[in-house]
């Protein structure tokens, strides 16, 4: 490389710093099923004769919409699906399969989930365009952190300490600003674990605010839904029962069960004519189901979600409501748990239920005293009929985190 070139290079990186001067770097931490993922494979069997066995190098398998259509669906679930280790307490990819997240630190894999930048796959692009139009900088002042969001915190160990590099690496490249955390659904859980496994003087330095969209922060039972029946992604081309056999075998579903914090023990959340289900009865529930893994992953994830004390941040809590949300599954009589249930809803964002979105509201209480949120600001700000994924391209929702995001401390 020349000389010239190497001074045009640093001239233009301290412009881009300088553009970005004074703003809070932020980091994208996405939710399940925002980070790309890629395989390579070298499989000595495959589930259908169309199934690729081999693979030159990495792949996109997520968000690769090639994938999921009729008979090649049958692949990608095999592909993406987990096996779990009962003595290991762990899953691993099936054999002659390899799983990796992309693009670390770039924000381009989490604004979109598919790499061809197809609007299907449109994810935080929405925010990032309106961040840059009020001076932010990709790869400078906005930052991405993706993970394996189908495994929970415990099997994502790896995710915290690059992401605390990463905040401290985003603080030195701007200035020595604090940083603010954008996080969308269960990203917003993980980065509220990451929290409490900072000291509050590490975060007083380096975090300035958490800004949460949908974040389910006690659960969903929509969760027990895709345990039960699936989910279809909201395509009208993909069948729930398909996507269910890889769904049910990651950990981070189990994860995002309902939380006994927020559920009553008299509530019946899956209702047949032989019993009714409560959050006390789940590990009746799956082996009634022939889920045995369900209730181990359960165990395993449910130190993750059993303290809710405050993150010791600000925090922004954006969410949505009026929207049908599944309350509780209702079988017919003589169904028992193999038919179609019906889903009696209620309030929510259409993924998540009310009570979950609304959460982060009880940090308020713990504001005073020696809480960790002492001092903290804990703002809500609930949008009627936000759905939980369309949330990150509504105009409200972006006026506000662009208004919170250039307010002068």
């Amino acid at each position: 490389m020349s000389g010239k070139l190497k001074f045009v290079l640093l001239l233009s990186c301290c412009i881009l710093a300088q553009d970005s001067f004074g703003l809070s770097p932020v980091i994208l931490i996405p939710g399940d099923g925002g980070s790309q993922l890629e395989a390579k494979l070298n499989r000595s069997s495959v589930v259908h004769y169309i199934c690729a066995k081999t693979s030159a190098d990495y792949f996109n398998i997520w968000l690769n919409l090639e994938l999921l259509v009729p008979f090649v669906i049958d692949c990608f679930v095999d592909n993406t699906r987990l096996v779990y280790d009962n003595v290991t307490r762990t899953t691993r990819s099936p054999p002659g399969v390899e799983i990796r997240v992309s693009g670390w630190g770039n924000p381009e894999p989490v604004e979109w989930l598919d790499p061809s930048h197809d609007k299907t796959g449109a994810y935080f692009n929405t925010i990032a365009d309106a961040l840059v139009k009020v001076g932010y900088v990709r790869n400078v002042s906005i930052r991405g952190a993706p993970y394996d969001f189908r495994k929970a915190p415990n099997e994502n160990v790896d995710f915290f300490p690059k992401l605390k590099a990463l905040v401290e690496e985003s603080y030195a490249a701007n200035n020595n600003t604090p940083a603010t955390l954008l996080v969308h659904s269960m990203g917003g859980s993980m980065a509220l674990h990451f929290l409490r496994l900072q000291t509050q003087a590490w975060k007083d330095k380096y975090i300035r605010r958490m800004v949460s969209l949908s974040t389910p922060w006690g659960g969903s039972v929509k969760a027990l839904k895709v345990f039960a029946i699936g989910d279809d992604l909201g395509s009208l081309i993909l069948r729930e029962s398909i996507m269910r056999a890889q769904q049910i075998t990651c950990p981070s579903l189990a994860w995002l069960l309902p939380s006994p914090l927020l559920w009553k023990p008299s509530e019946v959340l899956v209702q047949t004519d032989k019993f009714n289900y409560t959050i006390q009865d789940l590990q009746k529930l799956f082996t009634d189901m022939e889920l045995p893994n369900a209730w181990e992953m359960r165990k395993d994830t449910q130190k993750f979600s059993g303290d809710f004390s405050a993150p010791g941040v600000d925090v922004h809590c954006i969410y949505g409501y009026n929207i049908s949300t599944v309350e509780k599954l209702v079988y017919k009589p003589g169904t028992w748990l193999d038919g179609y249930p019906t889903l009696a809803t209620g309030d929510g964002d259409g993924t998540v239920n009310l009570r979950s979105l609304s959460a982060c509201q009880f940090w308020r209480k713990q504001r005073t005293g020696g809480s960790m949120n002492r001092g903290r600001a804990v703002k809500a700000l609930p949008l009627p009929n936000a759905e939980h994924l369309k949330i990150l391209h509504d105009p409200r929702a972006i006026d506000y985190i662009t208004t919170v995001m250039t307010m002068k401390d």
